[in-house]
C-alpha cells in the first residue's frame, strides 16, 4: 500500500519532470517564434534548404550560408528533436541531458541540421541494440555525437558522389561514426580523467580524424572553411539579455528569491560527471546558468566580435554546461587564460576564432575548480595555442573542434598537476609532528 507521504514525493517527481521538459521545449519555441521576427516563411523554407542540402563543415555560420530566420528555426526543430529522442528513450531530464540539449541547440546555428544528425543518432541507439543495453546508454552519445554531422553532408555534397550514392555514402558513415561512438567515448573519459567535460568532443574528434585521413586517402580535400557573418549584434544582445534575465527571474523564483545555495554550486569542481540538478537543485542550477549566459555573451562584447552563429553557439553551450560542470568559479579562469595569451601573441581578439576558442576552452573549465585561479589561467592560455592547429586533424568535420582540443590539454596538465599534488601531500606528511602517543603504541605493538 502506498503511504501518503510515498504519493506526495511521486506527484512532485512528476511535476517537477514537466517543469524540466517544459524548460527545454520553451527555449525551442523561443527561437521558432523569433525566426518569423526576422524573416518571412517563404524565406525560413528557402533558408533551410539550403541549410540542408550544403555542406557544413567547420566553421560553416548558417547566418551567412542562408539567414537569420532559417538559422533560428533550424536550431528550434534540431532542439525539439533532441527533446523527442530524449522523451523516446524515457530518460529523466538532468544535468547531463539539459547540456546536451543545449549544445545540439548551439551548434545548430553552425554546422548541425536534422539531415546530417540523423544517421549519427540511428547508429548511437543501433550500438545500444546490438549490444543489449538500455537505449538511454547512448542517449548522450546519440546527442553530442551530433558533433560529426559535417561528415554526412561532406560525403553527401562535397566529393563529387552522384546524389544518390552521396546520400548512400553520407548516411553510411555517419551511421558508422555513431555507431562507435559510445563505447569510445565510454573509454576515453579516462584519458582527460574529467577534467574536459566534452568528452564526446574529445571523442568526435578522434574519430573525425580517422573518417578525414580516409577521405584523404582517397585523394579527396577535406578543409575546414570560414563563411562568418556580421551586422547582428545588437539584435541578439538584446535577445540573449532578455533572454538569461528571465532565466534568472525563473531560478530566484523557485529558489525563494535568494541565492541560497549557489555558493555551495561553485565549490564543486566541475569534474566529470558532477550533475548540478542532482547535487544543488534545478533552481539554484538555473540562476547559475542565467550568470553564465551574461558573462559569455559579455565576453564577445568585451572583445569587440560578432554575435554571429559561431558565437551564439558558444555562449549557448557555456550556459548549457552550467547544468553540468562549469560555474563563474571555474570558468572565469579560462576565459581570462585565453584572453591573456590572446594579448601576448598579438592575435585579434575579436575575431570569431579566437571568442570562440575561449567560450569552449571552458571545456577545462574543471582544471580550474580542482587546482586554482592561477592553473586555470594556465589552462585557457594553453588551450589557445593547442586549438589553433587542431582543426586540420579533423578537416572541420568534427564540430566539437575545442572539445578535441580540451582533451589534449587536460590529458597533458592533469598528470603533471597530480605528480607535483602527491609529492606536495608526501613533503608536508613528513613534516608534521608525530604524537608521542602513536609513537608508545607503535613501538609497544
Amino acid at each position: 500500500m502506498i503511504s501518503e507521504n510515498q504519493l506526495h514525493i511521486s506527484q512532485y517527481d512528476v511535476i517537477s519532470q514537466n517543469v524540466k521538459y517544459g524548460f527545454l521545449l520553451s527555449f525551442a519555441l523561443f527561437f521558432a517564434s523569433l525566426a518569423f521576427v526576422f524573416n518571412t516563411p517563404q524565406e525560413i523554407i528557402a533558408g533551410q534548404i539550403t541549410i540542408l542540402t550544403s555542406p557544413a563543415n567547420l566553421t560553416t555560420d548558417y547566418f551567412a550560408l542562408s539567414n537569420v530566420g532559417a538559422t533560428l528555426f533550424n536550431s528550434a526543430l534540431l532542439t525539439a528533436h533532441a527533446i523527442g529522442i530524449i522523451r523516446l528513450t524515457r530518460a529523466k531530464v538532468n544535468g547531463p541531458i539539459i547540456a546536451a540539449v543545449f549544445t545540439v541547440a548551439a551548434f545548430s546555428f553552425f554546422g548541425k541540421n536534422l539531415y546530417n544528425s540523423m544517421p549519427i543518432v540511428l547508429g548511437a541507439f543501433a550500438y545500444a541494440k546490438v549490444t543489449e543495453v538500455p537505449a538511454e546508454k547512448s542517449l548522450l552519445a546519440a546527442l553530442f555525437g551530433t558533433a560529426l554531422g559535417p561528415l554526412v553532408s561532406e560525403v553527401t555534397f562535397n566529393i563529387g558522389l552522384p546524389m544518390p550514392t552521396g546520400i548512400f555514402y553520407g548516411y553510411l558513415f555517419g551511421f558508422a561514426a555513431g555507431f562507435i561512438l559510445p563505447p569510445l567515448a565510454a573509454h576515453f573519459v579516462g584519458f582527460t580523467k574529467g577534467f574536459s567535460v566534452y568528452n564526446v568532443g574529445f571523442t568526435s574528434g578522434v574519430v573525425g580524424t580517422i573518417f578525414t585521413s580516409l577521405l584523404r586517402s582517397t585523394g579527396r580535400d577535406i578543409e575546414p572553411v570560414s563563411m562568418i557573418s556580421s551586422g547582428n549584434n545588437q539584435a541578439f544582445t538584446v535577445i540573449f539579455l532578455t533572454l538569461f534575465s528571465l532565466m534568472l527571474l525563473g531560478g530566484l523564483f523557485l529558489n525563494s528569491w535568494t541565492l541560497n545555495g549557489y555558493g555551495e554550486l561553485m565549490k564543486h569542481s566541475g569534474q566529470l560527471s558532477t550533475d548540478y540538478l542532482k547535487t544543488n537543485g534545478f533552481s539554484v542550477t538555473l540562476i547559475n546558468m542565467a550568470l553564465l549566459g551574461f558573462v559569455s555573451t559579455l565576453y564577445v562584447l568585451f572583445h569587440g566580435g560578432e554575435i554571429n552563429g559561431p558565437a551564439i553557439g558558444g555562449i549557448l553551450t557555456v550556459v548549457g554546461f552550467g547544468a553540468f560542470g562549469k560555474h563563474l568559479r571555474n570558468v572565469l579562469p579560462i576565459l581570462i587564460g585565453v584572453t591573456l595569451m590572446g594579448y601576448l601573441n598579438d592575435y585579434d581578439m575579436s575575431s570569431t576564432s579566437v571568442v570562440i576558442a575561449g567560450l569552449f576552452g571552458t571545456t577545462i573549465a574543471p582544471i580550474a575548480g580542482r587546482y586554482g585561479t592561477l592553473i586555470g589561467i594556465l589552462a585557457g592560455a594553453l588551450h589557445l595555442s593547442v586549438v589553433s592547429n587542431t582543426g586540420y586533424l579533423h578537416g572541420g568535420i568534427n564540430l566539437y573542434n575545442n572539445g578535441f582540443a580540451g582533451g589534449f590539454v587536460a590529458a597533458i596538465m592533469i598528470p603533471l598537476l597530480e605528480a607535483i599534488q602527491y609529492q606536495q601531500q608526501k613533503r608536508k606528511e613528513l613534516r608534521e609532528p608525530i604524537d608521542p602517543a602513536e609513537e608508545i603504541r607503535v613501538e609497544k605493538r
